[in-house]
């Protein structure tokens, strides 16, 4: 559950601001690209170029792409391709380029103090590209890591979420999911867990426990209780 902590107060020189928020959970469970690793330039440039090769709209390519698996952007976007084979040459591309990929300040700071059966990492990259990703830019791999190939259905589907609070040990109400695509949140709503939303992908903020314009705004402290994750204030509209 999640409760609400004292605010910054407004004044004749600031806007006014939702009050400092903490929830209370168990677990927190990542997105990766966009989440934890700025990949999305890197995901839309190789998505792009195999789309050209093979005829297809590069902007729907894309549109499709947020928070999804590449065998289900294929399957909407091309079905009339061998899905898994058109997945294996986009894979092959990404697993050899993994240049100009970033993370925002703390956030392996952020990780590293997060006991390792208390976080998770979903996400519907595959396992090789995305431990790559972790690796190019110093985040560290986490116990419990879902991947594309670990699930029948990939977001919106919950089955990735429920799958990582399974292995952690947790109840889906008791984790909390850190999304900046509207698949993924919807994944997260379908398992029955809080979404906090990264960056303003979304169209509206309803389904949303919070929403902050990066990990690195994240304050998350453990106890016996479990882990507390920390806000800043909101602005007010």
């Amino acid at each position: 559950m999640s409760h609400l902590t004292s605010s910054l107060q407004p004044d004749s020189h600031t806007e006014a601001r939702m009050p400092e928020t903490s929830i209370v959970c168990r677990a927190i469970l990542f997105d990766l690209d966009g989440v934890l690793v700025n990949s999305l330039d890197s995901i839309e440039r190789i998505l792009r170029e195999w789309a050209t090769e093979h005829g297809l709209d590069g902007d729907e390519a894309v549109a499709l792409s947020p928070g999804r698996r590449d065998i289900d952007i294929i399957r909407v976007l091309a079905p009339h391709l061998d899905a898994e084979l058109a997945t294996q040459e986009i894979v092959a591309r990404e697993r050899m380029d993994f240049s100009g990929l970033t993370t925002l300040p703390r956030t392996a700071e952020l990780l590293n103090g997060l006991p390792s059966d208390s976080w998770a990492i979903v996400t519907s990259g595959t396992r090789t590209v995305a431990e790559g990703r972790l690796r190019a830019v110093g985040l560290p791999i986490p116990r419990v890591f879902v991947t594309a190939g670990d699930v029948t259905d990939g977001k919106p589907h919950p089955d990735g979420y429920l799958a990582a609070a399974r292995m952690l040990g947790v109840a889906p109400e008791d984790a909390v999911v850190i999304e900046d695509a509207v698949a993924g949140a919807e994944a997260a709503r379908a398992a029955a867990m809080r979404c906090i939303g990264v960056g303003d992908a979304f169209p509206g903020a309803d389904s949303l426990a919070a929403r902050v314009s990066g990990v690195d705004q994240l304050v998350v402290t453990s106890g016996p209780g479990g882990l507390t994750i920390t806000l800043p204030a909101q602005r007010n509209g």
